[in-house]
């Protein structure tokens, strides 16, 4: 065992994927913000979150330039209300110090990689076409095709495709105008970023993507007849979105170093995920799946494990299971590569309301490593500490 990552981290490694089994659990944050931390002293200069790719760009703004306050980073640069978790306030006050006094080629920047969206709603796109609209000088009113936010953003628009007005002849018009836009947006690039900046046309570009993310998740949710193969199509966008947004991420980062990516297991693990919704069972390659099949050994990931949580009610794994051999000479928590865990089983000690994806043959075949976390509240009770 190790808590080095260091000690996992190739030379050839460019984007680094640490997942969890769970987003309830405090102590993953925690520690990822410790492995950062060792990653930044090995030359890596950016992290890639589970969260609104849009709003995360405020967060950057404050983590390399001190816009705004911490404050208002926190509550309205993170979606999916990770704002809230002590271990997040604390990486991104860690970055925002570790910039203040430095170039800014060689300062720490934050991304978010995710689609602005939950699997059962999407906002509606206006935000993200009429900021590229507005950057483009364009004369384009797209109130009357937009209608009222409310029919987009609410959870009936995605979950009864009879509610949906993705397939319709606005949601359609609106697709071709976003598509126009992103034609110019590229067509133009050299005047525009001479009259404003290369910083401003790639957020108008993550604006612009974002919106066509929209458009494409409404009008699959209107999908009439096949419901396996509606919802099918809702996770595939968002996973497509997230692995795009990550290419992105890597080709604004390059020259820089590399990227941590924090989210889910199913996010980032190599093989099929799996899910259920609506009484059905889903299988599905994510974002890492992609993004692995493609930059091959410049994509590395470990994987989450816990043996027992506090927060989640989650007792000690049953003998015999792939988290009772990891837990084996684990105080708090360790690294050790995934083919070192075998003759296992899955445990079955855990429900859907503990939210806790225990670890299989599958994800461990695939895993560079894995971080297994032995116990919950020891490492909760740090909450506000700074990396170190």
């Amino acid at each position: 065992m190790s808590q080095d990552i260091r000690d996992f981290v190739s030379t050839s490694c460019e984007l680094l994927a640490l997942g969890e089994p769970t987003h309830q659990e405090p102590s993953f944050g925690f520690v990822r913000n410790e492995l950062f931390v060792q990653l930044v002293d090995r030359g890596f200069r950016s992290i890639a979150l589970e969260t609104d790719r849009v709003a995360a760009l405020l967060v950057n703004d404050f983590v390399q330039d001190g816009v705004g306050s911490l404050d208002t980073a926190m509550s309205e640069g993170f979606s999916h209300g990770f704002g809230e978790l002590d271990a997040n306030r604390e990486l991104v006050a860690w970055m925002r110090e570790y910039n203040r006094d430095r170039p800014p080629l060689e300062r720490l920047a934050f991304h978010g990689f995710d689609a602005p969206m939950e699997n059962p709603n999407a906002a509606s796109p206006r935000r993200y076409l009429e900021h590229a609209r507005d950057y483009l000088r364009l004369d384009l009113d797209l109130a009357e095709l937009l209608g009222d936010d409310d029919r987009w953003d609410r959870a009936e628009a995605i979950m009864d495709p009879s509610m949906s007005i993705g397939a319709t002849a606005a949601a359609e018009r609106l697709r071709e105008v976003a598509d126009d836009m992103l034609l110019a947006l590229y067509a133009r690039a050299p005047e525009l970023i001479a009259a404003t900046s290369r910083a401003a046309w790639l957020k108008t570009e993550v604006h612009l993507t974002a919106g066509l993310c929209l458009l494409r998740y409404h009008r699959q949710a209107a999908h009439q007849g096949d419901e396996r193969r509606r919802l099918s199509g809702l996770l595939d966008i968002r996973e497509t979105s997230m692995a795009q947004n990550l290419f992105d991420i890597r080709n604004i980062e390059a020259r820089r170093g590399g990227t941590m990516v924090g989210a889910h297991n199913a996010h980032l693990q190599r093989n099929m995920g799996g899910i259920q919704m609506a009484g059905m069972d889903f299988r599905w390659f994510g974002a890492g799946a992609i993004v692995g099949s493609l930059l091959g050994e410049r994509y590395a990931f470990i994987a989450g494990s816990l043996g027992r949580s506090e927060t989640l009610e989650l007792g000690e794994p049953e003998p015999g299971t792939y988290e009772s051999v990891l837990q084996t000479g684990i105080a708090d928590w360790g690294l050790t590569p995934a083919e070192t865990v075998t003759s296992a089983r899955p445990r079955t000690d855990t429900t859907p309301q503990q939210g806790y994806s225990p670890l299989d043959q599958a994800i461990l075949d695939t895993a560079d490593a894995v971080l297994h976390i032995n116990t919950g509240a020891r490492l909760s009770d740090a909450a506000g500490r700074s990396p170190s």
